[in-house]
């Protein structure tokens, strides 16, 4: 098994065309965003994340979900109240018929 920054991760952070595919890639990517978008609090967690799976060893997974919120962190799930109708009510068991 690879150890530090050449590990790949289980299932690769696609980004449009591209794949990161090791934590290096991943290390990179972040290092080469702007300033700004780079001092966001999710991006630096990433980057924590992946110094401690590649330094201190540890699953990749944990860098992944780093990676993958700090992509999504513009992203607000809707919330519908609705969602799915109740079944009290609809069903009947066969000794009530």
């Amino acid at each position: 098994m690879m150890t530090g920054w050449r590990r790949p991760f289980g299932d690769p952070v696609r980004i449009g065309e591209r794949a990161l595919v090791t934590l290096l890639d991943a290390g990179e990517y972040i290092a080469a965003l702007p300033k700004k978008e780079h001092s966001a609090p999710e991006w630096q967690a990433a980057m924590e994340a992946l110094i401690l799976v590649a330094e201190g060893g540890g699953p990749t997974m944990l860098a992944r979900i780093g990676i993958v919120r700090a992509l999504n962190r513009h992203h607000v799930p809707e919330f519908n109240p609705r969602g799915k109708e109740p079944h009290w009510g609809r069903r009947k068991l066969k000794r009530d018929q």
